[in-house]
């Protein structure tokens, strides 16, 4: 997000007083748009807006800032317009996510750098979130979106995103297998586990904890395909809820109550620590740290 572009956002919220329009014509999601006005109020040192039963209204102070940031954007605009065509960031950002990942975060997560930096092209390759770390060592990719491990290596940068909990999934249709798990008798449970990553690790943690030593009935690359398996029947298996979520067999899912809980993942970039001296990761860094992270 662009110095400027909390003071675009809250103009247009100010104008519209509705805080579901403006996060869907300004893309971003409720919870960015209510983190801006929250950074807002905090750097103002006055409520700027007040949320009641009968909508939203501006304070007095919400008021006379809403002035100030016109001011300041048509400033600029004339600014702009009268000075020299900037050049801005050109060139090609590489990222690699999970296909969740590109679908629940990155939308969200690029749109304001996309706004500030037009000239940039985004090349976008997608798969499993265990091969995110290997992406980058193999200089494959510039940035990566996907669960960061407990101790990051230091020659990368990493900052976070959003969390998400770790779930155990089976399908509604295997009522023998969902009421065996409600029971808490994992040793009767198998599972479907992905080949590796952050997530299988959990998994075996979790497991170790339970001193269960489970049956495997399949293993995979991918929560996706991980998620398909456990919604024919042939397993329990473990995945992130973002997955869940946005899955497109969730309907076929059940998420089964742990405890103790399996573990919470964070979701976060990843560059070389070398790279962050390139203009275009430096904008896309100060981006998310502009941002912050989502819930």
């Amino acid at each position: 997000m662009d110095s400027l572009e909390p003071l675009r956002v809250f103009v247009h919220l100010a104008e519209t007083l509705n805080f579901g329009r403006t996060s869907v014509e300004r893309h971003l999601s409720p919870a960015t748009l209510t983190r801006t006005v929250q950074r807002l109020e905090a750097q103002v040192g006055h409520r700027l807006l007040d949320r009641g039963p009968r909508g939203v209204a501006l304070t007095e102070e919400g008021r006379r800032f809403t002035e100030y940031a016109r001011q300041v954007l048509a400033l600029w605009a004339d600014y702009r317009q009268h000075g020299p065509e900037p050049a801005g960031l050109s060139g090609t950002l590489r990222i690699f996510s999970s296909v969740t990942a590109g679908q629940a975060i990155l939308p969200d997560l690029l749109a304001p750098f996309r706004r500030a930096h037009p000239q940039v092209r985004l090349e976008l390759q997608t798969g499993d979130a265990a091969s995110a770390i290997g992406r980058l060592d193999e200089g494959a990719v510039d940035v990566t979106v996907a669960a960061l491990p407990a101790r990051v290596p230091e020659h990368l940068a990493s900052a976070p995103i959003t969390e998400t909990p770790l779930v155990c999934v089976v399908a509604r249709t295997a009522r023998q297998l969902r009421a065996t798990a409600r029971t808490g008798n994992w040793a009767a449970v198998p599972f479907v586990l992905p080949r590796g990553g952050l997530a299988r690790d959990a998994a075996r943690r979790w497991f170790r904890r339970q001193r269960l030593d489970p049956t495997i009935t399949a293993e995979v690359d991918g929560h996706e395909a991980l998620l398909t398996l456990v919604a024919l029947g042939i397993g329990a298996g473990v995945v992130p809820r973002l997955v869940l979520d946005t899955s497109a067999v969730k309907d076929r899912l059940a998420a089964i109550p742990t405890d103790p809980p399996i573990g919470t993942f964070t979701i976060g970039l990843c560059a070389r620590r070398t790279d962050l001296r390139r203009p275009i990761l430096s904008a896309l860094w100060a981006s998310v740290a502009t941002t912050g992270p989502t819930n």
